[in-house]
């Protein structure tokens, strides 16, 4: 078993799903790297938790290069596993188990270059930074980059291994998620304009919505790189009402917004939140002054958008040996990376097709060949 797969094995089985703690997995890869003679930073989130890591191998006073992934995994949850999720299993060429594609098979390759990186002397350092809560928003990733930000020097490049059968990707679309409660007044139906139907109200804010999101579509917004090519909106959940014949008083509705990175996402909050204070609760509000439609946002996260010319396209093609850049059309935390001053891209073993559902896997083809790249990158920093 090559190190890559052993460490792997050792990965999925910390049940990392986002409403856990990582910190299990967090200590083994500390000890893992002490093992090695390289020290590690943790930054907490407010309860000690979980926990970001970040570690420095060669000279820190020079710009290098930041393999980056993601700890946490999505939920098992409802799936029909034919094999057991946090348990690596082999088959026909396949490694399954959840986290294996999305991202923890990045993060084995990432530790299994370790021992050869501390082999050699680097002329610039190789950076590890693992993060918590990427799938629930990209939440745990800013305070790491707060952390980075107070470093002298600033990162080169920044390789984050999400699975893109390590093409190298130079974009993905920006997100934000909403949340709208609509209060309205409860009566009799028999009555219905004594009251305010916060159900009514909502479906008048959703069929704005729509209307906002088919003028993303226009053909002038349109970029032909991504998948659909222009910016979308969409309602996921809504809940409300007590009984058939009870004017609802509440009702509650998500939606989100994913937009080119040349579009602020917010533009669309802000039409709605326009909306809603202009055409609706003049309305609401002349039957209850106790009316009222609040937007709250749940979590977001920018575009990514990297230029073919740049030196970080150029990086990355030299490391996977291809300039065929392409999209994707979910988002990572390298948004955040190049919001922060440093430039992102997207390249990782596996393929998103097999992410998130039952028997995830990861080729060991897929894995072989990240070895190959990160050896790559080797290469490229060590004198």
């Amino acid at each position: 078993m090559s190190a890559s797969r052993e460490l792997l094995a050792r990965l999925v089985a910390f049940d990392t799903t986002s409403r856990e703690s990582n910190l299990a997995l967090i200590e083994f890869v500390r000890e893992y790297l002490d093992g090695h003679g390289v020290s590690c930073e943790l930054i907490y989130n407010a309860q000690k938790t979980k926990a970001n890591l970040f570690a420095t191998i060669g000279p820190a006073d020079v710009p290098g290069i930041v393999l980056s992934g993601h700890t946490d995994v999505v939920p098992v949850d409802g799936q029909s596993w034919t094999f057991p999720p946090f348990e690596l299993s082999e088959k026909e060429g396949r490694l399954y188990g959840r986290g294996t594609a999305d991202m923890k098979g990045y993060i084995a390759c990432v530790m299994a270059l370790v021992p050869e990186l501390t082999r050699n002397t680097l002329r610039m350092p190789v950076h590890i930074a693992l993060s918590y809560d990427e799938e629930v928003g990209c939440l745990g990733v800013r305070s790491l980059l707060e952390v980075l930000g107070s470093k002298p020097v600033k990162p080169l490049l920044c390789v984050i291994g999400e699975p893109t059968e390590l093409k190298p990707v130079l974009g993905h679309k920006g997100k934000v998620a909403m949340r709208c409660d609509v209060h309205g007044l409860a009566c009799h139906s028999a009555h219905a304009p004594s009251g305010v139907n916060a159900i009514e109200y909502a479906a008048q804010l959703i069929n704005e919505l729509g209307r906002l999101g088919k003028a993303l579509q226009a053909e002038e917004r349109q970029d032909a790189r991504f998948d659909p090519p222009f910016s979308t909106v969409q309602v996921g959940v809504i809940g409300g009402g007590v009984a058939l014949n009870i004017v609802p008083e509440h009702c509650r509705f998500d939606f989100e917004v994913r937009s080119l990175p040349v579009e602020d996402p917010h533009h669309v909050i802000s039409a709605l939140h326009a909306y809603a204070q202009n055409e609706l609760l003049p309305a609401m509000r002349a039957v209850s002054g106790q009316s009222d439609i609040r937007l709250t946002e749940l979590s977001s996260y920018p575009g990514l958008d990297i230029s073919m010319q740049s030196q970080a396209a150029e990086l990355i093609a030299e490391f996977c040996g291809s300039r065929s850049f392409g999209t994707v059309a979910f988002g990572t935390e390298g948004g955040l990376f190049d919001q922060s001053g440093i430039p992102a891209v997207v390249c990782g073993p596996g393929s998103m097709a097999q992410g998130h559902k039952p028997d995830e896997f990861i080729s060991i083809e897929q894995l072989d060949a990240c070895d190959r790249m990160l050896g790559q990158v080797l290469a490229f920093v060590r004198h």
